[in-house]
């Protein structure tokens, strides 16, 4: 069905029609074009949802990848971020294959209605003309008619009048001729323009007309096609990432997949085991009997007029405590239980041994290269080599002497390490045997002293608090730590090392110091009296409020 037959006279409808068309091509371009953005604006998204969730490179990080449920949403974390890259990519090619190319289209198109138009114009105004030229014909026949008829009959009634003389009778039919003649030409005038406009006309409708309209047509034709193309485009650009996006979600299923609950319970195990058994039965305490206590075992109100014996001796009375290192920890990891003290020693001497082979590896590599310059001389100076070497060689020689170290400090600790079979009793760090008895002189000469310096008894050498040897630390603590808190003492503790303080079951004293990861809290009993108990002997109530007060205010 054709345009130019079909809607010959449907001129300034199509011409409206087919501005529509390039007006929703442009509709469809600027849909497209918010489609691209809201994809980028959702990837960007995407992406700094991943960002923000994604581990911090710190010490924490190294511990939430122990665990396999951290490992798989780290996996899926990653997953979400190529994810977020295939929406990228859809915004990449809609712009590339749909908006470059209907932004050209459609100037193209622009142009080429602009052109069918105007010809179709001049078509149009060519055959107005004639017909109004036509028109112009006609009615100068048929005035040219009227005027003759009226000549005519002039000269008639001139004729028929006796009174007239010769000459005018003459003179209105020499007129009246003249206009018979002007008429007949103005009949073969008008014959021969409307001969010539119906020619025009039917060429005009028929096959002008008719041609313009065909390619107005098949432009429109075009249009729609490239339009559906760019629809195709639109979805194929979707499909085409899919099986990436299959491949991620994929990745998300796997990685959920791979969690493993019996592993992570093994690993929090692995992670926290102290190493300690755990406290045996308490012994029965016949108060029937009579009992020898200590002076530290007194209550508070027995040991008040020890205190206040001697006002004179006020800093001796305190005890010596040692002073925690904050911000680090000791070298060879004894402020941690003695099975994750082993692990971190471990630990470091796998990294030591690493980078003793990694050295060796160079050195190994240095000693070749000199071997070639000794048979190569032209190759490089031999004596170039040897400044490195020696610093090699100076390197090894310190991470070995770091390896025999910490090699001492984890037999030392493995050799400590307790069996279920050793202890039927309390030997945790926080737990000591209610009846043990105070350490003698001989004891202490026999006690062996540790890596970091602190001295601890060979039989339960994790069970009690270090003190510092280095003379600075021997001094007494003449400023007074504010209180964090309170706390009740749950089992009495006789507080027989240096450093500690003894507990009568129920009392509540000031805590001053939290537990450090060591198993020890420090406490105040009043002015004169403070130092480390068993976390696990007291129940302790942090109360922010309770800051900055003492005892005896």
């Amino acid at each position: 069905m054709s345009w130019g037959t079909e809607l010959w006279d449907q001129f300034e409808n199509l011409e409206k029609h087919t501005q529509w068309g390039i007006d929703f091509v442009e509709r469809y371009t600027k849909f497209v074009k918010e489609r691209s953005e809201i994809e980028l604006n959702y990837a960007k998204q995407i992406r700094n949802l991943s960002k923000k969730y994604q581990p911090k490179k710190n010490a924490k990080e190294e511990e939430e990848n122990k665990y396999t449920w951290c490992r798989a949403f780290f996996t899926s974390l990653n997953e979400l971020n190529d994810y977020a890259g295939q929406h990228e990519l859809i915004a990449e090619n809609m712009t590339s294959q749909i908006i470059a190319e209907l932004t050209r289209y459609i100037q193209d198109l622009k142009s080429e209605r602009k052109s069918h138009f105007q010809d179709g114009r001049k078509a149009q105004q060519h055959i107005e003309n004639s017909w109004k030229q036509l028109e112009q014909c006609k009615r100068n026949f048929e005035r040219a008619c009227k005027e003759a008829d009226r000549a005519q009959q002039h000269f008639e009634k001139m004729d028929a009048d006796i009174n007239v003389t010769k000459a005018d009778v003459e003179k209105a039919r020499q007129q009246a001729q003249l206009r018979h003649q002007m008429a007949a030409d103005c009949k073969s005038e008008y014959s021969n323009y409307l001969q010539k406009f119906n020619q025009e006309q039917t060429e005009h409708y028929h096959t002008l007309i008719p041609n313009i309209f065909q390619k107005i047509q098949e432009m429109e034709e075009r249009r729609i096609e490239r339009l559906g193309e760019s629809m195709k485009t639109f979805a194929e650009v979707d499909r085409q990432i899919l099986p990436i996006v299959g491949k991620c979600l994929d990745g998300m299923t796997k990685a959920a997949e791979s969690i493993e609950p019996k592993t992570d319970s093994a690993q929090v195990v692995e992670s926290y085991k102290s190493g300690f058994e755990p406290p045996g039965d308490v012994e029965f305490e016949d108060y029937g009997q009579a009992m020898k206590r200590t002076a530290s075992e007194t209550s508070l109100t027995n040991s008040r007029p020890d205190v206040k014996a001697d006002k004179s001796s006020k800093g001796k009375s305190k005890l010596f405590f040692f002073k925690k290192n904050k911000g680090a920890n000791p070298e060879d990891f004894s402020h941690l239980p003695p099975e994750q003290r082993r692990k971190k020693l471990q630990a470091k001497i796998d990294d030591i041994n690493k980078d003793i082979q990694k050295e060796m590896d160079q050195r190994d590599a240095l000693t070749k290269m000199k071997d070639v310059y000794v048979k190569n001389p032209q190759m490089g100076d031999p004596s170039s080599v040897d400044p490195r070497l020696a610093e090699i060689g100076q390197h090894i020689d310190k991470l070995q002497a770091e390896l025999q170290k910490f090699e001492g400090w984890l037999a030392e600790v493995e050799g400590r390490m307790p069996t279920r079979s050793e202890s039927s009793h309390r030997q945790s760090v926080v737990y000591e045997t209610q009846n043990s008895t105070p350490p003698t002189n001989n004891s202490c000469a026999q006690d062996r002293e540790s890596p970091d310096g602190s001295y601890t008894e060979e039989q339960s050498s994790e069970l009690q608090p270090k003190v510092q040897t280095d003379p600075e630390f021997d001094e007494f603590e003449e400023e007074m730590l504010p209180t964090i808190g309170t706390c009740k003492a749950l089992y009495p503790f006789e507080g027989q090392n240096e450093g500690t303080l003894a507990l009568v079951e129920g009392e509540v004293l000031f805590v001053i110091e939290e537990d450090k990861g060591d198993g020890w809290t420090r406490v105040r009993r009043n002015e004169e009296e403070e130092g480390y108990v068993p976390t696990s002997y007291v129940e302790v109530f942090l109360d922010s409020n309770a800051k900055g007060l003492y005892l005896w205010d």
